[in-house]
């Protein structure tokens, strides 16, 4: 106990007049025989003393000299690590982003309480798990999660993508590095596209060209095509998650619906349709595949859609059975062409003009794509 006592003493009186530099090479050349030195147990616990000491050295290159020595190893006191990962950055980085004496409950910690600077470091660690990724998806900025999703080695877990998505996603970005993930969740993808129609609907000059009414209506309808292609290309799994987030979202219109219907998504539609009715999804794809004309109407109408728009969406689905069977090279073309020879002939206002509007672009869409297709063949 005495030998220990006397080693600190003279470190102690030696430091108060030791110039920086020699410091700095002192809590080095300290550390680094902590770690790599044969000591007794009281040489040891006097080491440990002593660098705990030099936490409180007023320069900030000595301190960053300790942490050069000791933040790498597993052997390293705790403690000290603890106390190095809180200090000024230039110092922390070492503790923060090497150290593998922090785990998820401390590098949360640090998340939650320490600014941009200790965020950053944390999302650069060369792993980084997901609960320390769903902390810096909920409190990080921009820069400090850009770091985190250009991060190979950080493991981001669906929910904490989405809340990324709905914090930041409107940044250019963000919004980039996301849409680049092939396991970001379809309802994430989702907000961003509504991100991208908000940026649009924002602009100045756009409003001033067109209107802010019909820049709006342009909108929408380009948010909802967008959808459409996201409900008919991801896992069925995904369904319900993504359904569940448009229906919250008021995003489940009849002209929506009608649109995923036509363009032949009929496992998003039959996910919409069962989440509406709150009825099981057998029972729901069988009503659409077999069921007749009277049970169809009963389930879009149990779904909340009014009698007069249900009429649509039977004839639709009738046709799509008919398009269906018959391998009909444009089915959505098909579709919308005979809902329009039928409907048309009636004078449509409201909700059933607006439905059928939309059965109309999307058929002219169809077309479209379908001439540059033809050309394309033909000049091949």
């Amino acid at each position: 106990m005495l030998g220990r006592r006397v080693i600190i003493e003279a470190f102690l009186r030696w430091i108060e007049t030791a110039k920086t530099g020699d410091r700095a090479r002192a809590a080095n050349a300290l550390g680094r025989a902590y770690l790599q030195s044969e000591m007794t147990v009281d040489e040891r616990t006097a080491a440990e003393m002593a660098m705990t000491f030099l936490l409180d050295d007023p320069s900030p290159r000595v301190r960053l000299a300790l942490a050069e020595a000791i933040a790498w190893s597993p052997d390293a006191p705790r403690s000290l690590v603890l106390s190095l990962a809180e200090d000024q950055p230039e110092v922390a980085c070492h503790a923060v982003t090497c150290s593998p004496l922090l785990g998820d409950a401390d590098l949360v910690d640090l998340a939650a309480r320490g600014n941009g600077a200790t965020r950053m470091l944390i999302a650069a660690r060369a792993h980084v798990t997901r609960p320390v990724s769903a902390a810096l998806a909920e409190v990080g900025d921009e820069e400090e999660l850009l770091c985190l999703l250009e991060n190979d080695g950080a493991v981001i877990s669906s929910q904490s993508l989405k809340r990324i998505a709905e914090r930041l996603g409107d940044g250019c970005d963000i919004r980039n590095l996301l849409l680049d993930r092939s396991d970001l969740p379809a309802d994430a993808r989702q907000l961003l596209t509504q991100h991208v129609s908000n940026a649009l609907v924002g602009l100045p000059l756009a409003q001033a060209a067109i209107g802010l009414q019909r820049l709006q209506r342009i909108s929408r309808e380009a948010t909802e095509a967008a959808i459409v292609s996201i409900a008919g290309d991801i896992a069925p799994r995904e369904i319900p998650d993504l359904v569940q987030h448009l229906r919250l979202n008021g995003r489940l219109t009849p002209s929506f619906l009608m649109q995923a219907l036509c363009a032949g998504k009929v496992d998003f539609f039959a996910g919409a349709i069962v989440d509406l009715t709150g009825c099981g999804e057998r029972r729901v794809r069988s009503i659409l595949a077999t069921g007749r004309m009277h049970a169809v109407r009963a389930l879009y109408e149990s779904a909340g859609l009014p009698r007069d728009i249900s009429v649509i969406f039977v004839e639709a689905t009738m046709l799509w059975r008919d398009a269906a069977r018959n391998a009909s090279v444009s089915m959505t073309g098909t579709i919308c062409a005979r809902l329009l020879e039928k409907f048309r002939r009636y004078e449509a206002h409201g909700a059933i003009g607006e439905l059928l509007d939309m059965v109309e672009k999307l058929g002219v869409a169809e077309q479209r794509q379908s001439a540059r297709v033809y050309a394309a063949l033909a000049a091949a």
